[in-house]
């Protein structure tokens, strides 16, 4: 017969002849092996000191093979690379329930060698993780995840939504335990309470203490396991969190209690243990509610995305998967169906309602040649539209992607919470000892003493410190995406909340962006197809209003073709050189020219002859005013930056009131000039539209780009407005002010909650009942003043 060794992680005895041998170490599967060096690894090894001989459970059953995170499909799926080439996956972590379980995990993560970083959102447990595949496999980074007691999985708005509700009956089910063993020891305790008055033996007493243990055990253990649970994996890595302060204070007393019983001495709390869970169960039960409602506006627009569409293809309609269609192809969108694809319409019209990403209820009527965007809906329009993006870079597929990143980026006022709330539960451990021994020493007798510290344990709350921000943030994010407003992350709500300068380009950020020529000025005949290939290349407002003003023609080919910034453009057609473009172009091509007008003026010349001059006037948006005035009132100063000429510039300020305007800049003026504005400490949102705004978009503290402005435009912004009105200017102003606002609020609440009732628990004015009421009140408070922001925003 072989002889017995003890594992070396969980200290169980086996045959030698069946153990993993590893030199003086022996493992009875791979799991302890693995948990072994883990620990080892991650110099975490003391945990055997502090754990000395004591048997330990073996780790359990191993969860699916991680090896499918490295396989293709998943990575096709699921995984993205950054632009420095890094590889991107969202997951989200199962088992997380307090801040200190985010904590733990975005450490143990940061820990490995080839995670370059990790994000996980309190409010949905999504994880957002990018690392050097080239050092890391993604099967590895999940190992590390499920080794310290959770779990993951690839992130969807389905799964999410799966996730969400398995959380949510659970909870469900240990607060029926809970709740049910509750109401049955308060009976018993009025028995007890009863009893004080009306005479009790201690043989009956004891009777009732034994009933109330009974029905108290479960509770603890069962309703209660998930505080154990993460004030285990919190020591395990050092972590002193909330979770320690709920088992720490229920089990206390429970042991305590237990003595009282057998011993037959003073007074039981097992209806404290109790109540202490199902308070603090309810809580977190209502704080999982509260971030589910939070986040329904974000997953909304991304949420039942068809994996099908339909395609006209020789003249029959076929069923196609999203990334199966190409750019060209038509598409087929019946009444009351989503439209997956931005393009344009070849055939049908009718009204669209663009509410989802706009925020604008009133349907839109439109017909052949107008445009759709993906995300929007058809009411009663069955139209056939040719896509112009394939899904990925549609605005649909662009939207769930900046919303499902937007919460990654913790503002730093929730990163100086994080660290307050890091020490917060060591501290009161320290506080709780300190009163404890103050009580007894007193003097006291010990049972007071010890439920003196107790209450101090309980009623301290950290959980309301850790969720003043993120909840805050997630609200305010929702809010702004209901209403148009997308924060690329929820950083720029802090950010934006402390603006004192504005700076915005002119042409379709002030006015519409649609000039319509009210002049035209021949000087010399010339074939108008020249002129109209020109600018039918450019994206530019002036040359869409000439396009619109001319006939169309036949399109020509050049044999060189260039546009200027801030100038216009230069071809060459039969060895002539073509110009088109600002009074700026036409003097850096020595041509003179002394056209005056309060308009924008666009040149037309063929070699040294100026052929035609087109006057243009662009309409000042209605809204622009009332913004301008509004922004003023609340102390930020707002400042023109335009290419154009310095009376329309003129024009345009007066007309909107605005006293600061500069003229004739080209994009790296615009760009010298707001970090001019920062050396003088001013903090600056640059709105604008165009690929001359880039550079002045990407030297501002917030760049916000119009949701019609250059698709390198919104790639380089921190806001987009999904709408081309100012409302929605306005709006991202009163809902990051209205966020930051009540952010510090929810510190406050916090903060002065433990600042109260701490000395109140620790001078014995609080008992262990009051205690876990109040802690969960404290979270409750914060979670409901963040609600507010829906209600609040309007009127900042």
């Amino acid at each position: 017969m072989s002889e017995k060794v003890a594992c070396s992680h969980c200290h169980l005895e086996f045959d030698d002849e069946m153990m993993i041998k590893e030199g003086d170490l022996h493992f009875c599967c791979n799991g302890c092996q693995g948990v072994y060096h883990l620990l080892n690894d991650e110099g975490l090894d003391s945990f055997y000191d502090k754990a000395g001989s004591t048997k330990l459970a073996p780790p359990m059953h191993q969860l699916d093979d991680s090896s499918h995170f490295d396989s293709p499909s998943f990575y096709e799926q699921y995984v993205k690379k950054d632009a420095d080439g890094f590889s991107i996956v969202s997951l989200i972590i199962e088992g997380i329930h307090c801040s200190a379980c985010v904590w733990l995990n975005e450490k143990a993560l940061h820990k490995m060698e080839g995670v370059i970083e990790a994000n996980i959102n309190f409010t949905n447990n999504k994880a957002t993780i990018v690392w050097a595949d080239d050092v890391v496999k993604l099967s590895k980074i999940i190992e590390m995840i499920r080794s310290i007691g959770y779990n993951a999985f690839a992130y969807d708005s389905a799964t999410g939504e799966n996730y969400a509700n398995r959380e949510r009956k659970s909870y469900y089910l240990k607060m029926a335990v809970a709740i049910f063993a509750s109401m049955n020891i308060m009976w018993i305790a009025v028995a007890q309470y009863a009893g004080y008055f009306t005479g009790i033996t201690q043989n009956v007493k004891t009777i009732l203490n034994i009933a109330e243990w009974i029905l108290a055990t479960p509770v603890l253990f069962y309703s209660g396991w998930v505080f154990f649970k993460g004030a285990y994996y919190g020591l395990k890595t050092k972590v002193v969190n909330m979770d320690l302060l709920v088992a720490t204070g229920a089990l206390l007393t429970y042991i305590y209690s237990i003595y009282i019983t057998l011993m037959e001495v003073g007074e039981a709390y097992f209806d404290s243990v109790s109540m202490i869970i199902t308070f603090v169960l309810i809580g977190k039960f209502l704080e999982v509610l509260s971030k589910k409602n939070a986040a329904d506006t974000l997953d909304s627009i991304g949420k039942n995305i068809p994996n099908e569409v339909k395609v006209f293809k020789d003249n029959t309609v076929i069923l196609s998967k999203l990334d199966d269609v190409n750019v060209g192809d038509i598409i087929v969108v019946g009444s009351g169906e989503r439209v997956l694809f931005d393009g344009k319409i070849v055939k049908g019209s009718g009204n669209f309602d663009e509410s989802s990403l706009t925020g604008e209820s009133d349907p839109i009527y439109k017909e052949k040649g107008d445009s759709v965007i993906s995300g929007t809906s058809s009411i009663d329009a069955d139209i056939y539209f040719e896509t112009t993006k394939d899904f990925e870079h549609s605005t649909l597929s662009n939207l769930v992607t900046l919303l499902e990143n937007a919460i990654n980026k913790k503002p730093q006022i929730q990163q100086i919470a994080n660290k307050l709330s890091e020490h917060f539960s060591t501290v009161i451990l320290g506080l709780s000892f300190i009163t404890f021994i103050v009580w007894w020493l007193w003097p006291h007798s010990f049972e007071v003493a010890f439920m003196v510290g107790i209450s101090v344990i309980i009623i301290a709350c950290p959980c309301a410190l850790a969720l003043a921000t993120p909840v805050a943030t997630l609200v305010g994010l929702s809010l702004g995406a209901k209403k148009g407003v997308l924060f690329k992350e929820a950083a720029l709500l802090e950010t934006m909340a402390k603006v004192d300068t504005l700076v915005l380009d002119k042409t379709g950020t002030l006015t519409m962006g649609k000039p319509e020529v009210v002049n035209e000025h021949i000087y010399k005949e010339f074939d108008k197809s020249i002129l109209y290939s020109l600018v039918k290349n450019s994206n530019h407002p002036i040359s869409k209003g000439i396009i619109q003003y001319l006939s169309e023609e036949n399109e020509i080919i050049f044999d060189e073709y260039k546009q200027v910034p801030a100038a216009g453009i230069v071809a060459k057609y039969k060895n002539k050189k073509v110009l088109g473009g600002n009074i700026k172009l036409i003097e850096d091509n020595k041509l003179n020219a002394d056209f005056e007008s309060q308009n924008s003026v666009f040149y037309f010349a063929i070699d040294s002859d100026i052929m035609a001059v087109y006057e243009l006037k662009d309409k000042v948006k209605p809204d622009a005013k009332d913004l301008i005035s509004e922004l003023t009132k609340k102390g930020i100063n707002s400042i023109i930056l335009t290419g154009d000429n310095g009376k329309i510039a003129k024009r345009v300020a007066d007309e909107v009131g605005i006293k600061e305007y500069y003229y004739s800049q080209n994009p790296k003026e615009k760009s010298k000039f707001i970090d001019k504005l920062k050396k003088d400490n001013k903090t600056i949102v640059m709105v604008g539209d165009g690929v001359n705004d880039v550079l002045a978009l990407a030297h501002a503290d917030i760049s916000i780009v119009m949701g019609s402005g250059s698709d390198i435009a919104i790639d380089v912004s921190d806001v987009v407005l999904l709408n081309d009105s100012l409302k929605s200017l306005s709006d991202a102003f009163k809902i990051s002010r209205t966020t930051f606002g009540l952010i510090k609020q929810n510190l406050g609440i916090s903060l002065v909650y433990n600042a109260i009732t701490i000395p109140l628990a620790m001078a014995g004015y609080v008992i262990p009942l009051v205690a876990a009421i109040s802690m969960s009140v404290s979270s409750l408070l914060v979670v409901g003043n963040s609600m507010r922001i829906r209600y609040k925003w309007q009127k900042s």
